[in-house]
């Protein structure tokens, strides 16, 4: 079989891509494309997993107008979301969104109990509030002890798909629950949030072939002949695979979020680890994704949706590009980020509040986005470096950022290293190399990626000189050490 189609769905679009492989060569084709986006309603964020469910369905009978009659079949998502499942197979709630703020004050709360040391501990990952472990803490306690089973968003797609209940582990060990060390879920974790070991399906790893589409739904809608096969569902896991890494080389998968972090065949829950917030994140075929979540693109695309899409993304880029660099900077991975009413609004308060220039315009806004980000990479490479104790001689950016090239020149030159773009279909290449090394297409993932650096054009930025560098670099710090605290 040579139709390889992921399902990739990110927090603000989804789409279904076709992979072949002709003569070592991986070609792509978008079959469907569609928005998405979490809803408020009665102050809590929610998303519309049923309008995420039936857009795979038009994508497969997409495919299946393009004369597809057989392929096979993986999804990715975003993390530590989940469904709750009665014990018919019926969904019993709206998903929650982890933007929600309803886990502002968890993580506070659970260390009256259990102390953040233990939990890092045991489960190698970083302390967000987004993080599963606080979402199910706050959870309504009926709800959660009438489920089933509770499973994370494309372990419940791959069941409305097949009928199947899974637990991926690379999208399962985001949800800081799962043990080093037994390889499972943790006991003790699970005793304090009142959850059964059997309320979650069976670990399972990527490359597991889970069957064919239910037969309801073949004979509901006209379908590919589709055979499921469970890839690394966290999109951060697929996009790693996907991105062709020299043995020296960290990366940044750059979307909605950026990840900045190495592969490693080890976890790193050093106590130091812990204190600079780096995550043990599963990673397919016996790996470990050691990295550091950055609020990345996110901050651009609400930029942009409040300036109702007046702007492209590459026209912001292009006005930030005109405008004088370094000017004003914020602390990417301030809460105040996270969910605010208006971002603009926002980051304008946070430059005001530390005293620097407010930006007005598009392309200052813009600018000081990208500057930060930038900044941010090299703050948290250093910190990377010093961790791992070892020399990253350059980084690989990809995902939907390595499209930007400012972006990456900034980075270039503020990392004073070589920064490799690309490719930006990284995701969905690492969602289809997993289906072709099940189907026997590939051999491993070492040969996946030499196809991938063969099949995609990389750029690379060398860094170039800017002026006042070290002071640039030394006020970043300086703000850093003494930013201005959110309210909440």
């Amino acid at each position: 079989m040579n139709n390889h189609i992921a399902v990739d769905i990110g927090a603000s679009s989804g789409r279904l891509v076709r992979g072949i492989l002709q003569e070592g060569v991986l070609i792509l084709e978008e079959l469907h494309r569609f928005s998405n986006r979490f809803t408020e309603q009665e102050n809590s964020c929610f998303w519309d997993i049923d309008y995420l469910f039936e857009q795979i369905i038009i994508g497969l009978q997409k495919a299946k107008g393009k004369g597809i009659t057989a392929c096979t079949l993986g999804i990715d998502t975003w993390a530590v979301d989940y469904v709750l499942v009665d014990a018919e197979g019926n969904r019993v709630q709206e998903v929650y969104a982890y933007r929600d703020r309803r886990t502002d004050l968890a993580m506070d709360e659970v260390a009256k109990y259990i102390s953040p040391q233990t939990i890092y501990e045991k489960t190698g990952i970083q302390k967000l509030s987004i993080n599963t472990l606080y979402q199910l803490y706050v959870h309504s306690k009926e709800e959660l002890s009438g489920a089933d089973q509770i499973l994370l968003v494309p372990d419940y797609l791959y069941y409305k798909l097949t009928g199947r209940k899974i637990n991926e582990v690379t999208n399962a060990s985001t949800t800081q629950l799962l043990n080093l060390d037994s390889r499972d879920f943790d006991d003790e974790l699970l005793k304090f949030l009142n959850i059964k070991r059997e309320q979650f399906a069976a670990l399972t790893e990527p490359g597991a072939v889970l069957g064919p589409l239910d037969e309801a739904l073949l004979q509901t809608y006209d379908l590919p002949d589709c055979q499921l096969i469970c890839v690394a569902t966290h999109d951060t896991a697929s996009a790693v695979l996907g991105a062709p890494l020299q043995k020296d080389s960290a990366y940044i998968s750059s979307g909605t979020w950026s990840l900045l972090g190495v592969e490693r065949t080890q976890p790193l829950n050093s106590m130091k680890a812990m204190e600079a917030n780096y995550t043990n994140e599963w990673g397919a075929y016996g790996t470990y994704r050691f990295l550091k979540n950055i609020m990345g693109l996110w901050l651009i695309q609400e930029v942009r949706r409040q300036m109702d899409g007046r702007y492209s993304f590459a026209e912001l880029a292009e006005l930030a590009q005109g405008e004088e660099g370094f000017r004003s900077l914020i602390c990417c991975n301030d809460p105040r980020f996270l969910n605010p009413v208006n971002m603009i609004e926002e980051i304008r308060s946070a430059c005001a509040e530390s005293g620097q220039p407010v930006p007005e315009t598009p392309g200052q806004l813009a600018r000081c986005i990208f500057d930060s980000l930038a900044l941010s990479y090299l703050t948290y490479l250093e910190e990377l470096e010093d961790l791992i104790d070892s020399r990253i001689e350059d980084l690989q950016i990809v995902g939907g950022g390595a499209n930007n090239s400012l972006l990456c020149q900034l980075t270039a030159d503020v990392i004073g290293r070589e920064v490799k773009a690309g490719p930006t279909e990284s995701t969905a290449l690492g969602n289809i190399v997993v289906q072709m090394i099940s189907t026997g297409s590939i051999v491993d993932i070492n040969e996946a990626r030499d196809i991938i650096g063969q099949s995609f054009k990389i750029k690379s930025y060398s860094p170039s000189p800017t002026a006042h560098l070290e002071d640039i670099v030394s006020r970043w710090k300086e703000l850093q050490s003494s930013k201005v605290k959110h309210p909440s």
